[in-house]
């Protein structure tokens, strides 16, 4: 039986992204784009994406950005491949299941699926 709790609050979103981001930065397989072709700061970067899941999970409101004109424009620099994709979601997947479970943990594993499916689509017709 599965003794995680599910996500909660602003705190548990914290903690999913640094760990998350903490594995994005060190992969073989996307970890190049985040420390060679965005050269992310992550200190500046992560209340930006903990106020991004914060909206999609609890309606908040709290984010403003156009995250997909974003990733378009990594795409022009790097191209975005259905692997990173992949392994994108992988990671995100495994982050939240090592430490929630519940129905907001696998709505934000839905979100991330979404999200990650309809910028396959954008980046493929560029």
């Amino acid at each position: 039986m599965n003794q995680h709790k599910d996500i909660e609050s602003r705190a548990d979103l914290n903690l999913i992204i640094e760990k998350f981001y903490d594995q994005l930065l060190v992969d073989e397989v996307v970890g190049f784009l985040f420390t060679e072709v965005v050269k992310l700061n992550l200190k500046e970067h992560l209340p930006r994406l903990v106020d991004f899941w914060e909206d999609q999970l609890f309606g908040t409101r709290k984010y403003s950005g156009n995250p997909m004109r974003v990733h378009m424009q990594l795409h022009q620099k790097s191209a975005l491949e259905k692997a990173h994709f992949n392994r994108w979601l992988e990671l995100f997947n495994q982050t939240i299941d090592s430490r929630f479970s519940g129905p907001k943990a696998h709505l934000a594993k839905e979100r991330a699926l979404n999200i990650a499916t309809v910028m396959q689509i954008k980046v493929a017709s560029v």
